[in-house]
């Protein structure tokens, strides 16, 4: 895919961070679309369906984390990729964004050139599974790689982008203890930095859906999927 064939949205209630991110993308070639708050964020990725959208989390009218549970809702927008921007530090806002079904944070303040570089590493994320290994059946449960979409006894159940490829990575090998650190680079890629809690906050969203007889945890190594 084409860099002029993506399209961004970019999302924050301060006119720089706006001007500045959005010069840096348009300049790499990107398609930049600017909201200022949730409610417009909403509206405009209904609309455009971006392959990337760039969220602040405190905005006036509706917050961050209001807008990606929503965006998240849309059937659309399921594989849309959503990062926040949070201060350095702000646990809890980073936690509450991966709850909210975000793929990762951006920390501010912001730095154009890194932002690019963790741009390019998230849009590597859109390329296309193998199309033979696009649907997999195990036990009750049938994984659609193609389509991102889980049936459990027949109930179609609908997952944020980053919980759906943590529970196919687990389901590829059942029985199979998967380190944390092997799980960190196949999930979200070894160029990405991640909080420690990260993978255990997916795997409490994926016992909530999914029951907690699926998933078990090794202490001090990792988790792994059973039937």
């Amino acid at each position: 895919m084409n860099k002029k064939d993506i399209t961004i949205l970019l999302v924050d209630d301060e006119p720089d961070i706006l001007e500045i991110v959005g010069y840096n993308l348009t300049t790499e070639g990107y398609n930049v679309l600017t909201a200022e708050n949730g409610t417009e964020a909403v509206k405009i990725a209904k609309k455009k369906k971006p392959h990337l959208i760039i969220l602040d989390v405190m905005m006036p009218e509706m917050d961050g984390i209001e807008a990606c549970e929503q965006i998240r809702k849309i059937p659309d927008l399921q594989n849309t990729i959503i990062t926040f921007l949070t201060a350095r530090g702000e646990d809890y806002s980073q936690v509450a964004g991966f709850d909210a079904g975000a793929d990762d944070y951006i920390t501010k303040p912001i730095r154009p050139k890194v932002l690019v570089s963790k741009v390019k590493a998230l849009l590597r994320r859109l390329k296309e599974n193998d199309a033979s290994e696009n649907v997999v059946k195990i036990g009750n449960l049938v994984i659609n790689r193609d389509e991102y979409k889980i049936v459990k006894d027949k109930n179609e159940i609908i997952l944020p982008r980053k919980e759906f490829e943590l529970l196919s990575l687990l389901a590829s090998k059942p029985g199979k203890v998967f380190k944390r650190e092997d799980i960190l680079d196949k999930v979200w890629g070894n160029e990405v930095i991640v909080g420690g809690r990260t993978i255990d906050v997916h795997i409490r969203k994926l016992r909530e859906k999914l029951g907690d007889d699926s998933f078990k945890t090794i202490k001090g190594v990792g988790y792994k999927f059973v039937i």
